[in-house]
């Protein structure tokens, strides 16, 4: 059979048989390719021509198995919501892991692909627009430079999928550097078996952390890097208004990679309390409060280590509390970097936070949309905007100590403010034509989103913010 360059090394089946379970995908009636990301396929080293292609559909529908792939369903567990739940993957499956260019190995994964193990009382079936969402906001992330899954295709069953109406239906083909989730550890300690959990950790540290190999305690140094990386990751989220939606431990990766793009939405009006999914009843996930969710999420990976870090429970406890204790000054840090950025400061630090957070309460106070009231801000400007006269003196006397001034500020700041984002009613917009056939109007959005930080004539259209400042806007899990 035609490979089109898929190279699978199926490591993740190496590890304890508890960890997954071989499973077939199910049959579709009529896979048509409705999305294609031509530009990921041959950064992967695939061959992009032969995978657009009815080939191409049978891969990414699962009716037919690319030669080398292993395909599994992965066990996990999470705390959905802050409850514990026994968990796995209960609509897709791990193809494998494709070596591709430079060596660099990718997960592929089939999202809809059918029942499995984990299904519990689910159909296993994923409906069309929940995939394209992923798919567009995989990619606008990934333009935006923030570290993220991404989608290598989506493609039409063929078939309906009943949810409180009946759906087309779809299977999203994801990419990530691994489906390793804080959960899977969870899923790990729950086995009670602590050979286990070590397999698990060598292979995550082997597979992400391998500075932390010849470490004393290598589970030890793998939380830590993994509090380093989700302290960054959410602070660039913060910075660009991002709301994840469903911040549950299932769904952080150990790579630093956002991965599950359910009932997320950007910030429209600056809002720290916003929240926009329909299951979020109590703003567990605003998006204010995921800097303190993160960390949250990163004690329960913690405690899931405890028996690796000493033999003594308490001094276990002891020392995840230590590792655990840099989160907050770490997040600080990372937060002033990418805001101060927004403020055209190339070095924040002193009085900064109390600058940066001085411009962010205005905004909420007059209800200023979150991503052009950074984009809009101009040094050169010859008049402050309403209301910000001290604090707008306080800001360029504080660009004018900065080596290069204004015109660095300047720089900066076109490179950490992008003029568009995906707007959650534009997404919407292109959701509802794709349900009708029409994907010409998600191709037209994805141009525009792939270069976020440009300011074209076509791209100003998408700048617009709805008119109730997005206050309305609601989110929906897409199983």
């Amino acid at each position: 059979m035609e490979t089109a360059g898929f190279r699978f090394d199926n490591t993740y089946t190496r590890l304890p048989g508890v960890f997954f379970s071989r499973v077939a995908a199910e049959k579709v009636g009529a896979p048509a390719i409705v999305a294609f990301n031509a530009p990921l396929a041959r950064e992967m080293g695939l061959d992009a021509v032969a995978l657009d292609s009815p080939l191409g559909a049978g891969f990414f529908s699962g009716n037919a198995v690319p030669p080398g792939a292993d395909p599994v369903a992965q066990a996990y567990a999470g705390h959905q919501f802050g409850h514990f739940t026994v968990l796995g993957d209960g609509r897709a499956l791990l193809l494998g892991e494709h070596v591709g260019t430079g060596g660099v190995r990718r997960d592929v994964q089939l999202k809809g692909s059918g029942r499995t193990p984990y299904s519990r009382r689910g159909d296993g079936r994923a409906a069309l627009g929940p995939m394209l969402r992923e798919h567009i906001m995989g990619e606008a992330m990934h333009a935006l430079g923030i570290p993220t899954t991404r989608s290598l295709a989506v493609a039409a069953t063929g078939e309906v999928v009943e949810r409180d109406e009946p759906l087309p239906g779809a299977v999203l083909v994801r990419v990530a550097a691994s489906h390793i989730r804080v959960g899977t550890f969870e899923f790990a300690s729950l086995t009670r078996d602590v050979g286990n959990l070590r397999a698990l950790v060598d292979y995550t540290v082997q597979r992400h952390f391998p500075e932390c190999a010849g470490a004393a305690c290598p589970a030890l140094a793998m939380l830590g890097e993994a509090v380093r990386r989700q302290a960054a990751l959410v602070a660039k989220w913060m910075g660009v208004g991002f709301i994840h939606g469903v911040m549950n431990t299932d769904n952080m990766a150990l790579s630093g990679e956002t991965i599950d793009y359910g009932p997320c939405a950007f910030l429209d009006t600056y809002d720290p309390g916003a929240v926009f999914s329909s299951i979020d009843r109590h703003g567990r996930y605003a998006y204010g409060n995921q800097p303190s969710i993160a960390h949250w999420n990163l004690a329960r990976l913690a405690e899931a280590l405890l028996p690796l870090f000493d033999g003594d429970g308490e001094k276990a406890v002891e020392t995840a509390k230590e590792a655990l204790g840099i989160f907050p000054e770490e997040f600080r840090a990372r937060w002033l970097e990418v805001m101060g950025a927004k403020l055209g400061l190339a070095e924040p630090g002193g009085d900064d936070e109390k600058l940066i957070g001085d411009y962010l309460e205005w905004m909420h106070r007059e209800g200023v949309d979150f991503t052009n009231g950074f984009r809009s801000l101009d040094p050169g400007a010859q008049a402050a905007p309403a209301g910000l006269g001290d604090w707008w003196a306080r800001w360029l006397a504080r660009i004018s100590e900065q080596p290069g001034g204004e015109q660095r500020a300047q720089g900066l700041m076109r490179r950490a403010n992008p003029f568009v984002i995906p707007r959650n009613h534009r997404v919407e917009e292109a959701l509802a034509a794709a349900a009708q056939g029409d994907f010409s109007v998600m191709r037209e959005l994805m141009e525009v989103l792939a270069d976020p930080f440009s300011e074209t004539e076509r791209s100003r259209t998408y700048a617009v913010p709805p008119l109730d400042g997005g206050r309305g806007h609601r989110t929906f899990c897409g199983t």
